[in-house]
């Protein structure tokens, strides 16, 4: 894969509204972004609110790759192959809420087109462990999707969710996701996060209502 250079102009943005369905299969020779989302240093290293860094880091292995920094988009980036395609790697470096930044950053620099942009969150609207795909839609909340949507100016990029369940009793969810999954929890995101990479995989090669044929048929609990 020939890569920009790091120290180089950005590449013009590609960036538009889609206007492909959920039908119709991504273009194989273009290349494609992947964005886990979390928050960056060892504090909120292991909480639920990093499930996007976990896909994203089990992606990079499976890319025999590793994240270096790429300080034009204040992101860490891996590029590779992931099945067929061409990918980029992406965790931005600032907090959750600010993730907009290194994301549209990174799409001019990478000339990635909206319809190659993928975005892997975790979602307290599904149960732990469940994995959904959808492409554009609200933000459930979620302060990380909001940035990114304000930044790209469109809310059409497709989302990975990985279910962490709602907060028990009266835990608010703020604090919530910034506490480590507990003991009795791991197994299952674990399981969720191997499930999410798969998906990103299918994703890159077929449709979106393909890949949600596939993975919203898996049992679940």
């Amino acid at each position: 894969m020939a890569r920009p250079p790091l120290g180089g102009a950005p590449l013009p943005c590609r960036v538009k509204e889609s206007d492909v369905d959920s039908t119709t299969a991504p273009d194989l020779a273009a290349t494609a972004m992947v964005v886990g989302l979390g928050n960056p240093g060892p504090t909120y290293a292991r909480t639920r609110h990093n499930v996007g860094f976990f896909v994203a880091d089990l992606l990079a292995t499976r890319m025999s790759d590793r994240f270096t920094t790429h300080k034009r988009s204040n992101a860490e980036v891996s590029e590779g192959r992931l099945v067929s395609r061409c990918a980029v790697l992406v965790k931005p470096r600032s907090f959750m809420n600010e993730s907009g930044g290194p994301v549209s950053a990174a799409v001019r620099f990478f000339s990635v087109a909206l319809d190659d942009l993928l975005v892997i969150h975790d979602d307290l609207d599904l149960p732990l462990g469940v994995v959904r795909v959808k492409r554009g839609g609200g933000e459930g909340g979620h302060n990380g999707l909001r940035s990114i949507t304000k930044s790209m100016g469109s809310k059409d990029y497709l989302r990975v969710r990985v279910g962490i369940g709602r907060p028990p009793g009266r835990v608010e969810p703020v604090d919530y996701v910034l506490k480590p999954f507990a003991a009795a929890e791991r197994s299952a995101i674990e399981l969720a996060c191997d499930d999410a990479a798969d998906t990103v995989e299918l994703l890159l090669t077929r449709s979106v209502a393909d890949v949600q044929q596939v993975v919203h048929s898996r049992p679940t609990g």
